[in-house]
């Protein structure tokens, strides 16, 4: 009995014999089958529509299956789909032009059926595995996002590609500003963040993790004045003890967070003292240190 997978293959092929009988046992196993006949029709096919895994013949006229293979993954609303390639070429440069073309794994022709459902199955479950993490990011609306090494944007979630477009004018597959993405490929995990400042406000990065040449991060964005209405609207503090609170918790003394505000060193701990009341703390490091566990919220 067969098992029924639910899952599509697109089966890329110049010979005829080759994709009936693939055809015929892919169906026969519960697959979804396309066909494509040469490496333009297998782009037009994946553009139309995404399949769950390309099995791609490396040698065809026209753009050969290596070729094929790096304009998939040059594409960032292909690039997830993972590439088998089949290939009657045993040389080891070949396999590892295969490899670095982007394929995650290859069949050697003549295909041993056994072998082949084998490696269908495990390359099918991870992109289903990396599809749900991606899924699950999406919807958790945290703002993340990976660099390759040259500061290109691999993916994100909304909540970064709303701040990334909005601030750079940058989406998935596009480049970051070279001196920017040059801190960023310097920053450690766990380091200061990387900050850019704007007229109405900043955005940092954040390095968070680290997976070969891609590197993931999370992107923060302040508005000027949100910090603020943050602090007014959880602690009950008025436009004005909300910003002194803003201060204390970026180490600022009395006498500088006059001059900042414009204001009597006088009136800046009368201020004080109104937000210790109304927070019900007695000190200024306990101020500072409620202020801190707010915005990082």
């Amino acid at each position: 009995m067969t098992e029924t997978h639910h899952s599509t293959i697109l089966v890329v092929d110049d010979a005829p014999a080759s994709l009936r009988f693939l055809t015929d046992t892919l169906e026969g196993e519960g697959y979804g089958v396309r066909i494509a006949r040469d490496g333009h029709a297998a782009l037009a096919s994946l553009a139309a529509e995404l399949p769950d895994l390309v099995l791609m013949d490396a040698v065809m006229p026209g753009i050969d299956g290596f070729e094929t293979t790096r304009r998939i993954k040059a594409d960032p609303a292909l690039a997830s789909v993972p590439v088998i390639f089949m290939t009657g070429l045993t040389e080891t440069e070949n396999v590892l032009d295969g490899l670095a073309a982007g394929g995650v794994d290859y069949v050697k022709k003549p295909i041993v059926l056994a072998e082949l459902l084998a490696r269908l199955k495990v390359h099918v479950g991870n992109a289903r595995i990396a599809a749900g993490a991606h899924s699950a990011l999406d919807s958790s609306n945290r703002p993340l996002l990976a660099l390759d090494g040259e500061g290109r944007v691999l993916w994100t979630t909304p909540k970064s590609a709303a701040i990334l477009d909005r601030r750079f004018g940058v989406a998935v597959g596009g480049q970051l500003p070279l001196a920017l993405a040059g801190q960023l490929q310097r920053l450690a995990q766990g380091e200061a963040r990387v900050k850019q400042d704007f007229a109405d406000g900043r955005v940092e990065f954040a390095a968070v993790a680290a997976k070969g040449e891609e590197r993931h991060f999370r992107l923060t964005e302040t508005l000027e004045g949100a910090d603020e209405k943050l602090l007014a609207q959880r602690h009950g503090l008025t436009e004005r003890e909300a910003e002194v609170l803003l201060w204390i918790s970026r180490g600022k003394a009395n006498r500088e967070i006059s001059e900042i505000l414009g204001i009597s060193p006088r009136t800046v701990n009368k201020h004080l003292e109104q937000v210790f009341e109304k927070m019900g703390i007695e000190n200024r490091a306990s101020a500072a240190a409620a202020a801190v566990k707010t915005l990082a919220q």
